[in-house]
Parts: structure tokens; C-alpha cells; sequence
């Protein structure tokens, strides 16, 4: 699988701050052997965000796109809003299933306004910016990606597993 991963950060894309989020994830998509395509640090800008959207999945054909940052209660945080405008579908259950997860941390996770969905062939899920929370949300649904990318690529073999089998009688 190509990973690519996007820091949203405006102090880290000004050099203020170091981006500690990142790397973190960098390092867990590397430990399950899967390739990094890309990583970028940008503004908390809504249509910087877009645009490095569109041009990771319509030119570089990533499988996956995890951003990290911005998903906040901050009048800066833009992360939902740009993904939610150029996603053709949404995918609801990973964020319910990273919430679900968070809220048994920490009570906060409830102000977590992450997206996630498919663009063309390409996942995109919001993460959030401080590096546990988005490594804790990061486990959550790394063992489901590789099937949600053979599902995304019409794999035929996706399926299966999905069923169990019949009983004679129903056969």
C-alpha cells in the first residue's frame, strides 16, 4: 500500500514547532511494511488542505491519505471541512470506531470533529494532532486498511471471509 501522510499544523508549517505527529505515524505505517508515497507539512488553510487533497489522489494515486492535525474546536482547524468538500463518499464507521476507541481514554475525544472518505480510489482519514492521539487513532484502523484498499480496487478476492459459509442444507 502507498501512505501518504499530511501534517496540519500552522506553527509547524512556519517552523515554530517541530512536527512530533507525523513522524509517529510515519514510523507505524514503515513497521507494517507499507510504503510512504508521501509526507507534507501545511497551513491550516481549508483550500491549502483541499488542494493537496486532489492532487495526492487525482496525480500521485495514493492508497491512503492520513492527515493529522486540525480537527479541532479551533477557528483555525479546517481538516474536517476540506475533507468533507472532496470526498465523493464518506466513511463514517472508521471515525465512530476511532471516537469509540478515544472517548475510553479521555472524555475530550468528544470534540474531535474528524472526517473520513473515499476519494476516486484513495482513503482519506483525519487523525488527531497531538502524536498520542493520533497514534492511539491510528491503531484503531490500521488492521482494516489493507482490506478497505482491496475493497476501493475492486480486488476480487476482497470479499472473501465476509460470509460465513453455507450450512449443507442451505446449499
Amino acid at each position: 500500500m502507498k501512505i501518504a501522510i499530511l501534517t496540519i499544523s500552522d506553527r509547524s508549517a512556519r517552523g515554530e514547532r517541530e512536527d512530533a505527529s507525523g513522524p509517529i505515524l510515519v514510523a507505524m505505517v514503515k513497521q507494517q511494511g507499507w510504503r510512504i508515497a508521501k509526507t507534507a507539512i501545511i497551513a491550516d488553510d481549508q483550500q491549502g488542505i483541499e488542494d493537496t487533497l486532489i492532487r495526492w489522489v487525482d496525480w500521485d494515486s495514493v492508497d491512503v491519505i492520513l492527515t493529522t492535525g486540525g480537527t479541532g474546536f479551533s477557528p483555525r482547524d479546517q481538516a474536517p471541512e476540506a475533507t468533507r468538500k472532496v470526498v465523493d463518499r464518506l466513511a463514517p464507521g472508521i471515525v465512530q470506531a476511532m471516537r469509540n476507541e478515544s472517548l475510553k481514554k479521555t472524555p475530550h475525544a468528544m470534540l474531535s470533529r474528524a472526517e473520513a472518505g473515499i476519494r476516486k480510489s484513495t482513503l482519506i482519514i483525519n487523525l488527531p494532532g497531538s502524536p498520542r492521539a493520533a497514534r492511539e487513532n491510528f491503531e484503531v484502523v490500521l488492521h482494516t486498511l489493507p482490506h478497505a484498499v482491496k475493497l476501493l480496487h475492486g480486488d476480487p478476492d476482497a470479499e472473501k471471509g465476509h460470509h460465513p459459509p453455507k450450512r449443507r442444507e442451505e446449499a
